[in-house]
């Protein structure tokens, strides 16, 4: 029983997947940065004032 244990790998595709997506999320926001000039936190308080209000723009 703990020899199968030891050989299952089904738990590290979930690793790696979110590895993946753990890469991708933090080059999106380095990308965002560079290429708008608007710092992360600038844009998290303007997606909130989105859902939050009707004053969108």
């Amino acid at each position: 029983m703990f020899k199968s244990f030891l050989k299952d790998e089904s738990g590290a595709q979930v690793v790696e997947y979110a590895l993946i997506i753990a890469v991708v999320s933090i080059t999106l926001v380095v990308a965002l940065r560079l290429l708008t000039g608007v710092t992360f936190t600038d844009f998290i308080d303007r997606v909130n004032t989105c859902l939050t209000t009707a004053n969108c723009t």
